[in-house]
């Protein structure tokens, strides 16, 4: 059985006035049923209630052209038809009260008559399937046309527009390319997380939680974040960014929240403080773990209400900005220790995007590694390159390093190779140097004494076979730097888990360990041993 046709309009005060020569005029609620490819069986003609004679006028005239038209008059509880909180309330109304069934009638919203604001409304409840059907445009007729002019479906779905659907996913592949610095990255988990975080950015305001171990460069994406909404228009603030390991005592909440002049010791002048200078941008906070129990209640109220007080003020000050968080702690075991709020991680905990640490992302060390030499390019002026043998004898050690503060090193070793590079030519001589110094680095010799194997295991040491003593350097080097036995165990088994139905990555270091009489613990307490 075919659909019946619907029309919902709203009538033009203006455009459907009746005059003298009305047959002749071009009205556009009438002008609908005038047209041949257009069988309307039902019109619902809204109007304001100081339109009602005309309303009644144009319904009868409507009736004239097309008989089998039922049309339905719905007077509209506006009074002022450019207020846009009174005009989306009226229609969202009808909206409610005006049952569509697609299956059995097709609807048309007419959008050519009614101010802007009533224009804008119909626009907001058709793409929100509130009145689901398509916007229906009319025109005046051009010269040789007769009085009803012409008429147009405007369809919503943009996906079938396909200039539309390119335009949108080139926008989408900048705003992606602007998040990643330019770098065409490989890894497949990090680019899904980018894609997500992308979406995210441009429609969110909450506070995002970068996780992640240090130098995985969540300060880098959260100032890329920042030059994304900015090229959106969405700030006219400045990017603020703050360590909060770097606090301490009175200045903690000096530095987040600002003074006033003689609020303590050393105040010598007022101080507006972080939050304030970030109105109307946005304000990292790296290593938010660190920030103390009491500015962690004070962030809370200012990011609620956006309103705080500045340290010696009775008066409070506004600001509003947008929030991203850092850390390499897990915040739920600060939370369980005591040592943060869980009202404020439930708050900054909406959007949370764990970044990778170097060792998990080994496809993207090549695009890390040609993006690093050109920031070197751009910033010295000097341009400097592998030779064949050189590069690939790198991105080999590369592939299998700790990297044990990630990019840092990463880009510690190329400033490294850049500057010894004679001739702005890396050779494979200049790259076994640096592997050596950073093996050295990364686990010192050892007889040496200051292994942290030989601090673990004392003499015990020299009774492992070699291979062993080289897994366990590595073990050893991965967990020393994670926050939990969960997140070493995720680390350094990232490939077997992927092939596991259920996995226990703490469970299997945990057993691991346990082979030669070490526990996390144990670990964590050396990686601080000098």
């Amino acid at each position: 059985m075919p659909r019946s046709l619907s029309v919902v309009g709203v009538l033009g005060s203006r455009k459907d006035a009746i005059r003298k020569d009305r047959w002749s005029r071009w009205r556009p609620s009438v002008a609908i049923t005038h047209q041949e490819d257009l069988e309307v069986d039902r019109f619902d003609l809204l109007y304001l209630r100081r339109d009602s004679r005309l309303a009644r006028t144009v319904a009868h005239d409507i009736n004239a052209v097309s008989p089998g038209t039922d049309v339905r008059l719905h007077a509209l509880q506006i009074d002022d038809p450019w207020d846009f909180e009174q005009v989306y309330t009226g229609l969202h109304d009808f909206a409610l009260e005006r049952a569509v069934d697609p299956e059995r009638e097709e609807l048309l919203v007419h959008v050519t008559t009614g101010t802007h604001v009533v224009q804008i409304c119909l626009f907001l409840l058709t793409e929100s399937h509130h009145l689901p059907g398509e916007l229906l445009q009319t025109r005046p007729p051009e010269p040789g046309e007769g009085p009803e002019g012409g008429w147009s479906r405007v369809d919503l779905n943009l996906e079938r527009y396909d200039g539309i659907a390119r335009r949108f996913a080139k926008e989408h592949d900048a705003g992606t390319h602007l998040l990643k610095s330019g770098i065409d990255t490989r890894n497949a988990a990090f680019n899904a997380l980018i894609d997500e975080l992308e979406v995210v950015a441009e429609r969110s305001v909450e506070p995002i939680l970068l996780l992640g171990p240090t130098g995985a460069g969540k300060s880098q994406l959260a100032r890329r974040i920042y030059e994304l909404k900015r090229s959106k228009r969405q700030f006219e603030g400045d990017f603020v960014e703050l360590n909060c390991a770097t606090l301490r005592g009175d200045g903690a909440a000096s530095a987040l929240f600002g003074h006033k002049k003689g609020a303590f010791t050393g105040a010598v002048s007022d101080r507006p403080g972080l939050l304030r200078a970030a109105d109307g941008g946005l304000l990292f906070l790296d290593e938010i773990g660190e920030l103390g129990l009491d500015e962690q209640a004070m962030l809370l109220r200012a990011i609620e209400e956006r309103r705080f007080l500045p340290v010696g003020s009775d008066r409070e000050v506004e600001s509003s900005f947008q929030l991203i968080c850092g850390t390499n702690r897990d915040l739920g075991d600060e939370v369980r220790d005591g040592h943060f709020r869980e009202d404020l991680l439930a708050r900054i905990d909406l959007w949370s995007f764990r970044l990778p640490a170097l060792r998990e992302r080994r496809e993207d060390l090549e695009p890390n590694l040609d993006y690093a030499l050109a920031e070197w390019e751009r910033e010295r002026g000097d341009r400097v390159t592998f030779n064949r043998e050189a590069r690939r004898r790198y991105l080999s050690f590369a592939a299998e390093a700790a990297w044990e503060r990630n990019f840092r090193d990463l880009n510690a070793s190329v400033a490294r190779l850049a500057t010894l590079a004679r001739g702005g030519r890396v050779d494979r001589e200049l790259v076994e140097a640096e592997i050596g110094r950073l093996e050295r680095h990364w686990a010192p010799d050892v007889g040496a004494g200051g292994s942290r194997l030989k601090a673990l295991l004392g003499d015990r040491l020299d009774e492992l076979d070699r291979f062993d003593r080289l897994q366990l350097e590595q073990v050893v080097a991965v967990a020393a730097g994670c926050r939990s036995l969960s997140e070493a165990g995720r680390l350094l088994f990232d490939r077997s888990r992927l092939k596991r139905r259920s996995v226990n990555d703490a469970d299997r270091l945990r057993k691991y360990l346990a082979r030669f009489g070490l526990s996390f613990e144990d670990l964590r307490d050396a990686s601080h041993t000098p």
